[in-house]
């Protein structure tokens, strides 16, 4: 592959190209528990995080709204995740983890975590902290210049 004469698009090739790898390990192990990426970034937000407003948990993880109705809908099926009425406002729903969901998490998340360390292997300690510092700065900056 010829390399591109911008570094800015080089960047972002060699980027996407990573996060596709990454994800593509998370995703492999995320199938293996039976959850899709979306169910599990919810119920790992519930477990971290406690009770949610259904119209938030998109934001957090970055889906759309319509989208948080359906996976909730699914998790509440599986008895990982309960909605509660919030007392102050009818209009308002909560998402929270149920015992079931807190010990699902518990049991898979340390494997899962061994698959993102796997994944992630090709860096020491001290590039992983720098590549954290720095993709943080540009997407904070992308976001800025998106927002103008």
């Amino acid at each position: 592959m010829a390399k591109p004469a911008n570094d800015s698009l080089q960047l972002f090739i060699v980027l996407s190209r990573a996060s596709q790898w990454v994800n593509a390990h998370a995703d492999r192990h995320i199938r293996r528990i039976g959850l899709n990426r979306t169910e599990f970034g919810v119920l790992e937000l519930l477990y971290h995080k406690g009770r949610q407003p259904l119209q938030q948990i998109g934001e957090k993880i970055l889906m759309t709204s319509g989208n948080i109705t359906y996976v909730v809908d699914k998790l509440v099926q599986k008895e990982f995740v309960a909605r509660v009425a919030s007392p102050e406002d009818r209009r308002v729903w909560f998402a929270e983890i149920t015992d079931k969901g807190k010990a699902f998490i518990e049991d898979t998340f340390p494997e899962h975590t061994a698959v993102i360390e796997e994944a992630v292997k090709g860096l020491t300690s001290e590039e992983k902290q720098a590549a954290a510092e720095l993709l943080k700065k540009l997407g904070h900056s992308a976001e800025q210049s998106f927002k103008k």
